[in-house]
């Protein structure tokens, strides 16, 4: 997974600092916050990105492409501030094969 790609931060840290540094300024936590991935069409994927939501209360929608090779997952996942998010965003990205978006 690369989340650099495209993006104007040299490093993970820098990206994920600034990411919360938004969150913050744009949310009001703690609130619902919609996580979105798409991964290879793969239950095992899909269970290991539930399993990092274990012990929060979410919900889901999962959508494969038209050629059955992607899954468009998105989690609807109740956050109790942006520190929790940024830790989701860095626990997913460790799963190999995931975007974030």
């Amino acid at each position: 997974m690369d989340i650099l790609q495209g993006n104007q931060h040299a490093n993970p840290e820098e990206f994920y600092n600034s990411l919360k540094e938004k969150l913050e300024g744009h949310h009001d936590f703690p609130e619902d916050y919609l996580f979105k991935f798409i991964i290879p069409t793969d239950q095992a994927k899909l269970t290991e990105i539930y399993k990092v939501f274990d012990g929060i209360k979410f919900t889901l929608g999962n959508r494969e492409s038209k050629n059955g090779k992607y899954t468009a997952c998105n989690i609807n996942a109740f956050v109790l501030d942006a520190d929790q998010v940024v830790h989701i965003y860095k626990e997913v990205a460790k799963i190999e094969g995931v975007i974030l978006l």
